[in-house]
């Protein structure tokens, strides 16, 4: 390194009446501006390259220290400029730490031969006792994971995909770890096999092994007492605390897992958070999150989603082992006590109650209520549309976004009503026509996958749908005149790749190219998927034309026929807004709700 020299004779006796030893002082490499005083009792073992420490750190409000090395013993190990290295117990070897950084007391820092840094290892989620769906690396997204975990049984797709990840993990892959400019390493005990990124924080965790914590200017990681994490990355803002256990997993950006939450073989993606429970075999996607102690998830797909206490989700149905899995669609709750029998799919905003064990399968009967008791297991379609609940939630997640704006990896498309969601909803209107006609006008109860749908509930739930429909049109009608028909990938259905909303023909365009080649790093897949979020208005603004086609039944719309859809619309909206008001106004009725909460809730 010609950045560097060797020590002076006067320099070398300085560090010896310091107390410092060197295996062989001459492969001992210093900065051309280098001072000894600020070295004291450090053993120096192999290679060893030493900066300046020519500034004061702040460990503590107040309380300034000069940078330098105290206690500690170095092997193999590059040090930035004004460091503070002080009080380690153990070693630090085969390390590349930056600039102002601070590690004290600390155990064990070594990087290990063949380290990986928990990259490259390929983990099962949902179906717990696969054979692995998806391969961890520090770039990985929530919409990347969502494209493994669906198409898991195309050989030829994964293959290519995970060549992708293997080159990109190869092209960025260090010699040794490394610690990035200003980060922190407190308070802990062991850490092995371990990149810390630039600002990255770490206090008070018992260890870390093979781990990657990823950092972008002003996003760091925090990880801190007591948490164990091992074989796991962890994204930009997020942080790991409160004796959490995490193992082989990745923690993406801005989320949080605290309070003894343990995971294994989960992802978690943007903004989720978890406490106190578990997760096993649980792909969580953007805006996920679970408060509670006694809260299990396991073999199971959500996003938006928030579980009650005591959420239970069980693979363990049959005696062929822990292979069954679910989804939540997006949007989707459970309440306190609920129990999800896996396989079953819940449609896209729905709510489940009580002890669900028939399996069902509601993707086309999204916003609904599914309620289990002793009489039987109900479904109240479209129910959720006109809660409180609902409006508070559709109007949250975009100002709980704690990602960093210029630096976001995974594409999250917030909006509640749009062509996955209402398209469902449309097929929604046709199943429950279909049941009424097939199981009789006059019928009590209507049968659906082992649930009962009452003749109410039906009705209402039609006349909901309806609503939705008619606010989604106009909507989108400012984007169908401002779109046009530039994109007519939008007509037909509708994916969610974990926050990507996109065509189904757009999703299986960029399939082909993966397969072709055409698509062949890592980069080029996440700006393709960016791109095709993107063009969401585009593509919505095709499938809203084909939609009003459909519904008036003529290809050429005129003015008037615009005019009316925005008026339908119109009242569409406000009719939903009045009975928002009207199910807050409940709430408000309970007694312990201050006026102004109430009155300030729904905001036109």
């Amino acid at each position: 390194m010609d950045d560097y020299r060797l020590l002076t004779d006067e320099e070398i006796g300085v560090l010896e009446d310091n107390g410092c030893r060197a295996e062989d002082w001459t492969s001992v490499n210093v900065a051309e501006d280098f001072k000894p005083a600020y070295l004291k009792d450090v053993q120096f073992y192999g290679e060893v390259y030493l900066g300046v420490f020519d500034k004061n750190v702040e460990v503590s409000p107040g309380f300034i220290k000069h940078s330098g090395i105290c206690h500690a013993t170095l092997r193999n190990v590059t040090v930035g400029d004004n460091c503070l290295i002080e009080h380690v117990m153990g070693h630090i070897n085969n390390y590349v730490i930056g600039e102002d950084c601070r590690i004290s007391n600390v155990g064990v820092m070594e990087t290990l031969d063949e380290a990986t840094f928990g990259e490259g290892n390929t983990i099962s989620v949902l179906n717990e006792a696969g054979s692995g769906n998806v391969v961890l690396f520090a770039g990985l997204t929530s919409n990347v994971a969502a494209l493994m975990v669906k198409y898991a049984a195309d050989k030829e797709l994964f293959a290519a995909i995970r060549r992708m990840v293997r080159r990109d993990i190869e092209r960025r892959m260090p010699e040794t770890g490394t610690v990035g400019n200003g980060a922190r390493i407190l308070n802990t005990m062991k850490v092995v096999n371990t990149n810390v990124g630039a600002g990255c924080w770490i206090d008070g965790a018992r260890s870390l092994i093979d781990c990657t914590l990823t950092a972008e200017p002003g996003d760091g990681v925090y990880v801190g007492s007591g948490v164990i994490c091992e074989n796991t990355i962890v994204a930009d803002g997020a942080e790991v605390t409160d004796n959490a256990r995490v193992e082989n997993c990745y923690v993406g950006e801005a989320s949080k897992l605290t309070s003894g939450f343990t995971a294994e073989n989960s992802l978690f993606f943007a903004n989720t958070f978890m406490a106190a429970g578990e997760a096993c075999a649980a792909f969580c996607g953007p805006f996920s999150a679970s408060h509670h102690k006694s809260t299990l998830l396991i073999g199971c797909q959500l996003s938006f989603y928030n579980a009650g206490s005591a959420t239970n989700y069980s693979n363990h149905a049959y005696k062929m082992g822990p292979l069954h899995y679910g989804t939540l669609l997006r949007g989707s709750k459970t309440a306190s006590g609920a129990h999800l029998l896996l396989p079953a799919t819940i449609g896209a905003f729905s709510v489940c109650l009580g002890k669900l064990t028939n399996h069902p399968d509601t993707t086309d009967l999204p916003f609904s209520y599914l309620i289990a008791d002793a009489k039987g297991t109900f479904i109240v379609p479209g129910r959720n549309l006109i809660t409180s609940g609902l409006y508070r939630d559709v109007n949250k997640w975009r100002r709980r976004d704690m990602r960093e704006p210029q630096s976001r990896k995974s594409v999250v498309n917030d909006e509640w009503l749009n062509p996955f969601t209402v398209g469902a909803v449309c097929r929604g209107i046709a199943l429950l026509e279909q049941l009424r006609q097939e199981q009789g006008a006059d019928a009590e109860c209507y049968t659906f996958q082992g649930c009962c749908i009452t003749a109410k509930a039906l009705r209402r739930g039609l006349q909901l749908y309806r609503m939705a429909v008619d606010m989604f049109i106009a909507e989108q009608l400012p984007s169908l005149h401002a779109e046009g028909n530039a994109a007519t990938k939008g007509v037909g259905a509708w994916s969610d790749l974990s926050g990507l909303l996109l065509p189904e023909a757009e999703e299986q365009s960029m399939v082909y190219e993966i397969r072709g080649g055409y698509i062949d790093d890592v980069q080029l897949l996440q700006a393709r998927m960016k791109t095709a979020g993107q063009r969401y208005r585009q593509f919505a603004a095709a499938w809203v034309q084909s939609l009003i086609h459909q519904r008036l039944r003529k290809q050429d719309i005129t003015a008037a026929d615009f005019d009316d859809l925005q008026q339908r619309g119109e009242a569409a909206h406000a009719e939903w807004v009045n009975l928002i008001k009207a199910d807050a106004e409940k709430e408000f009725a309970l007694g312990d709700v201050d006026r102004a909460v109430l009155d300030n809730f729904v905001v036109e």
